[in-house]
């Protein structure tokens, strides 16, 4: 199996300064690919001289996750995608376990490995833990990370375990599933859109793990942060517009009544907080939804499917009111 690791990049050279030399040191079973997003800094020369060995693609705009990744990953040729972020520090033979995941189960399409707090290392990191899930309203959550708890890694998740969706952070994917499931949706532009492939990926019959044999450290928030309004913007946004495109059945228009309503929640939340910008990425978020609307629709009459995926009625309930706060106790 032919294995390529894919950093996409924009203007992230002190990032690639930083973690680029664990990924060139500890991936001797990888070709390497630097996929730069039309950086303005000198993150292309700076891989090109420190590092002749990773190929890099220029891609000519900044077409954030989704599009960057589409666009790179049609020059890329090996069977084995493995999408890591540029803000990732791997750790010694983190891809032997993965590789040999895909190389026993045919069905497996997608996994991730551990993915651990770079600033604070025996904990989980936000952006994906040990694995990610969705529960009935559409939340997402993790083994490991549950809303904004983050668990301490003490073993409780050193096993493989089918999971709903991999994390974007580091998502090895194979190459011919990917392309089957019509890649990432660029209209989703950045944040959940490993959510979205996710989901198609499983509708056509493939199965996605957690690996805990693998694991990395993960900065987070290189690109844009958790207090940034526009990460806000996209996760309310691309919330809706994944549930319209994916769940089969008329009970969809319910679902998105109901999020919308509780929207509304947290909208009064950041609003007691202070958060004023957040509030207006909000609204910005449903505005551009309905703006969607009319092409979601569309992509719905393909992708819909009655795939069984949720694992609890619902996280929000459990954790705010019920006071469940890590995984195992949902």
């Amino acid at each position: 199996m032919q294995v390529a690791i894919v950093i996409l990049n924009w203007n992230g050279k002190t990032l690639l300064e930083q973690f680029l030399p664990s990924v060139v040191a500890h991936s001797p079973e990888a070709n390497i690919y630097v996929a730069d997003n039309a950086s303005t800094d000198a993150s292309v020369a700076f891989v090109q001289k420190e590092f002749p060995s990773v190929k890099v693609i220029r891609n000519t705009a900044n077409g954030g996750y989704a599009k960057g990744y589409n666009d790179a990953l049609r020059e890329v040729k090996e069977d084995l995608f493995v999408l890591l972020n540029n803000d990732v520090e791997v750790t010694p033979n983190w891809l032997q376990p993965i590789i040999a995941a895909f190389q026993e189960d045919p069905k497996l399409v997608a996994a991730q490995p551990k993915i651990l707090d770079y600033k604070n290392k025996t904990y989980f990191e936000y952006a994906g833990a040990a694995g990610g899930f969705i529960d009935k309203l559409g939340y997402p959550f993790c083994r490991g990370r549950i809303f904004d708890t983050l668990e301490k890694d003490e073993g409780q998740y050193n096993d493989t375990a089918p999971i709903f969706w991999a994390t974007g952070a580091c998502l090895f994917v194979k190459r011919d599933p990917f392309w089957e499931a019509g890649a990432f949706d660029e209209d989703l532009f950045a944040h959940q859109e490993e959510i979205d492939l996710c989901w198609r990926l499983q509708s056509l019959g493939g199965v996605i793990k957690y690996i805990g044999a693998s694991a990395l450290y993960h900065l987070g928030g290189a690109t844009l942060s958790a207090a940034n309004p526009q990460k806000t913007f996209y996760n309310f946004r691309n919330t809706l517009l994944i549930l319209l495109k994916n769940k089969k059945g008329a009970k969809v228009y319910a679902l998105l009544f109901i999020r919308l309503l509780l929207d509304g929640l947290s909208g009064i939340q950041f609003l007691l907080q202070g958060k004023f910008q957040h509030i207006w990425s909000i609204i910005r978020a449903h505005v551009s939804f309905y703006k969607l609307l009319p092409k979601y629709l569309q992509k719905r009459k393909k992708y819909a499917t009655a795939y069984k995926y949720w694992h609890i009625p619902s996280v929000v309930w459990r954790y705010y009111i019920q006071k469940k706060r890590t995984f195992n106790n949902l």
